[in-house]
């Protein structure tokens, strides 16, 4: 079972898409650690308030027990599935999605604003979890008091994703297949495997939802942000987004800009880069995350048994494993495919650096429990080899905005070009791209414009983040037209609140709307 404060210490990754829409490539994640189970009661029809229950289970199932000092509360609402056909015409016109709330108050609350709404990113993690885990304070990497004494903190699994009408499509076995495929399928015979197996997947979950699927695309989730807002009873959101968060607080500010109280958006993803731009983005950010882990390495030998070299004795580990994979204790083979989601699910967190030494470390030594643990942290993936729905829900949302469809012939050049440019990491984010390429459905992308007539939103970077390069930073700000850039100079996804300097100016941002200064930088530590 993973520790307290190991499940604590994992919040803050957050969820970026790995690869704006990769099949089971997709999604960077916390791990799944506890079961997402239906909340009790009946969802609140639209426009009603809903009725609000004490649910001290959701932390007790997540991490043994609530923060202290906290209470929970639990809430559902009823969504149209279709904001724009309404009750008159279309896929899904006149049903509705239910969205799981829940509501976390501080017993020491004063001079209260509001509710600050969480997302957590993904698309296809828990805001609930994530609320959850933000309530147990800075000590555990969770919100300083100074926000928690003014906020109410809500979070809502959005639609499709665990509590809110979840999205399942994709079984267990396929989901095993997909993390341990070799990531760099170089033959033919190999490439056409992963383009079967995403083919698999597509008609499976095609053939049981149909013309629902582009239902499940980011702007409806974001005009559903806004029912959560009413449900709380505040005049205008305040919000913090992280990873594919930004993206859901982006496209809310552009759809609702006069309803923004205020929005932090870290991890920010680029809403105006395609699939293809995407990915290479991507690849090039993992890429320089990972150098950064080799030179720490080097520097570093006593906490780091994989120095001088780190890069070549993971590349070696990756090869070895594509030919004599390790056997674990239960039977699983730690394949190529295996080992490579154990680099990425470490590069999400500077402490991750050292779990990836010993596990590739241990891994030369016929042992690949560490690996596993890494790895299996990244998919979600339960002891018992169950996964929640989270990477169900993140093809579904990804390929539902995505309009870009590369064929596979480009796919097969970009594989062998970004393999060039970006030898670790470039091969697997153009062969993730095959998993919206054999998606069903029709599409329903976001807007991609300016939030006018919205306040200051505070936009934060982190210069070594791997899953949204800090490039994008700049970019969603601009595209917004009112964003204002805070730059952390650290290492991994996300920033707030990991230093004093990052956590002093999102706080007074969220409490007294004091915009941090242009061009304000914060140091690592």
């Amino acid at each position: 079972m993973t520790r307290f404060s190991d499940r604590i210490r994992r919040i803050r990754p957050a969820l970026a898409g790995f690869a704006a829409a990769v099949l089971l490539t997709a999604g960077c994640t916390l791990p799944a650690i506890a079961p997402r189970t239906e909340g009790q009661g009946e969802a609140a029809a639209p426009g009603t308030a809903p009725t609000w229950r004490a649910c001290p289970e959701v932390p007790d199932e997540l991490v043994g027990r609530g923060a202290p000092g906290m209470r929970y509360e639990c809430a559902r609402i009823a969504v149209p599935r279709n904001w724009g056909n309404g009750a008159t015409a279309g896929p899904g016109a006149g049903e509705t999605f239910e969205i799981a709330l829940i509501r976390i108050r501080s017993n020491r609350q004063h001079d209260r604003i509001g509710s600050l709404v969480v997302n957590p990113g993904g698309p296809g993690a828990s805001g609930v979890d994530t609320a959850v885990y933000l309530s147990f304070g800075s000590g555990f990497g969770g919100l300083p008091p100074a926000v928690t004494d003014r906020f109410d903190i809500v979070g809502f699994d959005p639609r499709g994703v665990a509590r809110s009408s979840p999205v399942k499509c994709i079984p267990d076995a396929d989901l095993d297949a997909s993390f341990g495929y070799d990531p760099d399928p170089e033959s033919q015979a190999s490439f056409d495997g992963f383009v079967d197996l995403n083919k698999r997947v597509g008609q499976r979950c095609g053939a049981k939802y149909g013309d629902q699927l582009p239902l499940y695309g980011t702007e409806q989730a974001a005009r559903d942000m806004d029912a959560v807002r009413a449900a709380v009873g505040d005049e205008k959101l305040s919000y913090l987004g992280y990873s594919y968060g930004t993206l859901l607080g982006a496209v809310y500010a552009q759809l609702y800009p006069q309803r923004v109280r205020a929005l932090v958006l870290d991890g920010a993803v680029d809403p105006q880069q395609k699939l293809i731009a995407g990915s290479e983005s991507q690849a090039k950010g993992f890429e320089r995350a990972f150098d950064n882990f080799d030179r720490w390495c080097a520097a570093n030998a006593g906490s780091c048994p994989l120095a001088p070299d780190a890069r070549g004795a993971v590349t070696a580990a990756i090869d070895k494993a594509r030919v004599s994979p390790v056997r674990g204790r239960d039977g699983r083979e730690a394949t190529a495919g295996w080992v490579f989601y154990a680099v990425i699910s470490s590069l999400y967190t500077e402490s991750g650096w050292q779990e990836l030494a010993r596990g590739i470390d241990s891994l030369q030594g016929g042992d690949p429990t560490g690996v596993f643990k890494l790895a299996d942290a990244y998919a979600g993936r339960e002891e018992d080899g169950h996964y929640s729905n989270l990477f169900d829900a993140n093809m579904a949302v990804n390929c539902a905005d995505e309009t870009e469809k590369p064929t596979r012939e480009q796919i097969r050049q970009l594989q062998s070009q970004w393999r060039q440019k970006y030898p670790l990491f470039g091969p697997a984010l153009a062969v993730g791209m095959l998993g919206c390429v054999e998606w069903p459905g029709g599409r329903d992308p976001y807007p991609t414009g300016k939030a006018a007539g919205a306040p200051p939103i505070v936009v934060v970077g982190t210069t070594g983040d791997p899953a949204t390069p800090y490039e994008q930073t700049a970019a969603l700000a601009s595209m917004l037209s009112v964003g204002r850039v805070l730059t952390w100079e650290g290492e991994g996804h996300t920033a707030y609140p990991q230093t004093a300097c990052v956590t002093a100016a999102v706080d007074a941002y969220l409490i007294s709307l004091t915009v941090p200064r242009a061009g304000l930088r914060c140091p690592a530590r």
